[in-house]
């Protein structure tokens, strides 16, 4: 079911610079802070026109971007605020389907007439429901997981695929082409699966097992396992919670965490090669969660969400964070999604709400874009065998990334040394 009456509140702050606004679900004050309230998910459409986000309570809500673009030129188009009520908590979400960068770009500087833009929504139950964003129906439901849908993706190449990991330790691949058919299960995890994402050239989805700490690589064309990547264990415990393709493909970032640290390996997908770590330690015991990482579309940062700061922005191979909020044990945050211009992050946090924060915008250095255009289409078993000297093959191999970084100092440091 679908409405438009609005139920959230615009909240302009200037509590920190990098904050734009903040958007706060109006609830009764009885079921603020409770369970239920929870946004696990936020997504932009893949034109950026679009925006929505689990606000708790098993509502969806989705909004025009920029949120000033209520009017539209096209006296056809409703781009009002809607909602989505799915009658059960959601935990994930996507819109779709995703066309190629290419064909993308083309339709950035014109509003989505949402005609074909499609929103899955991920269940409590199991069940994925799509629906229509401009009209607000539902079309169909999926059905086969049999617990919580924590993560839902579509393919960045315009096809009506859809995948999804579930706390039933499956991956399921859906063509939404035949109303939801399941193409694949994908089984091998031991646990929640908790996150996945597809690489750039639709050749591989990549999941991570929350307890059983397996970062796993599937083959999209033959929906067969890959490989487990191992090696990123620093710690005795540990959860995993996240993991991020780079834009070119080339690189895959996983993010865990223990008691009193948490840290990002960096991999390479091609040869299961782990390239670098970032570490952070805290001195509270417990206290320092990772919930969420994400790439820029650019690929020159990745957007990290940790209990003790709402959003920290870092590039890969660098020591410290290009930008990071103010340290706040009551951020609550829970997930983030990049605009795909650019520019800005989403983030959601554990009391509904959801904060637009403004990342730095950097011109590309020449030899970033040429590297990202070359690993888009070229392998790392294919660029080894190139002559080339061995300074630009680092480069373009991201082996010229030092291979351990740190944020800050700890004494737990000493157990990370060898």
């Amino acid at each position: 079911m679908c409405s438009s009456e609005r139920s959230i509140g615009l909240h302009p702050t200037s509590a920190d610079p990098g904050l734009i606004l903040e958007l706060k679900t109006r609830r009764p004050p009885s079921l603020e802070g409770r369970a239920g309230c929870e946004t696990w998910s936020v997504d932009f459409s893949p034109d950026g026109a679009w925006f929505a986000w689990s606000m708790g309570h098993g509502i969806v809500w989705v909004v025009a971007w920029p949120l000033d673009s209520e009017e539209s030129q096209d006296d056809h188009i409703d781009r009002g605020d809607k909602s989505f009520s799915c009658g059960q908590p959601v935990w994930g979400l996507a819109f779709g389907p995703r066309p190629p960068k290419s064909v993308a770009a083309c339709q950035n500087n014109a509003p989505s007439k949402g005609t074909n833009l499609l929103l899955a929504t991920g269940l409590e139950n199991g069940v994925i429901k799509i629906w229509n964003v401009l009209t607000g129906n539902t079309l169909f439901d999926l059905h086969g997981h049999e617990s919580i849908v924590r993560d839902l993706v579509f393919p960045p190449n315009g096809k009506l695929t859809l995948v999804s990991s579930s706390r039933d330790k499956t991956l399921r691949i859906w063509d939404l082409t035949e109303k939801g058919k399941t193409v694949q299960v994908l089984s091998g995890h031991k646990d929640w699966v908790s996150c996945c994402c597809i690489s750039p050239d639709c050749s591989m989805i990549a999941s991570v097992g929350r307890f059983d700490r397996m970062v796993c690589l599937w083959s999209l064309r033959s929906y067969t396992f890959i490989r487990n990547l191992t090696g990123g264990a620093h710690r005795t415990f540990y959860l995993l919670a996240s993991c991020d393709f780079s834009p070119d493909g080339a690189l895959l970032a996983s993010a865990a965490f223990s008691g009193s640290s948490w840290w990002i390996d960096l991999w390479d997908p091609y040869t299961a090669e782990k390239l670098a770590t970032l570490v952070n330690f805290c001195e509270i015991y417990g206290q320092n969660q990772i919930s969420a990482i994400q790439f820029s579309p650019d690929g020159l940062h990745l957007a990290i969400v940790t209990e003790d700061r709402a959003l920290q922005i870092w590039e890969p191979g660098q020591e410290g964070m290009v930008m990071q909020t103010k340290a706040d044990r009551a951020s609550n945050g829970l997930c983030c999604n990049f605009h795909p211009q650019g520019g800005v992050v989403a983030s959601g946090t554990r009391d509904g709400h959801v904060r637009f924060w403004k990342t730095p915008r950097v011109v590309a250095s020449l030899r970033h874009l040429c590297r990202s255009v070359l690993r888009h289409s070229v392998s790392t078993h294919q660029m080894e065998p190139l002559p080339i000297p061995r300074r630009i093959l680092e480069y373009l191999t991201y082996r010229n990334i030092p291979n351990r970084l740190q944020t800050s100092s700890s004494p737990d440091e000493d157990e990370w040394a060898s």
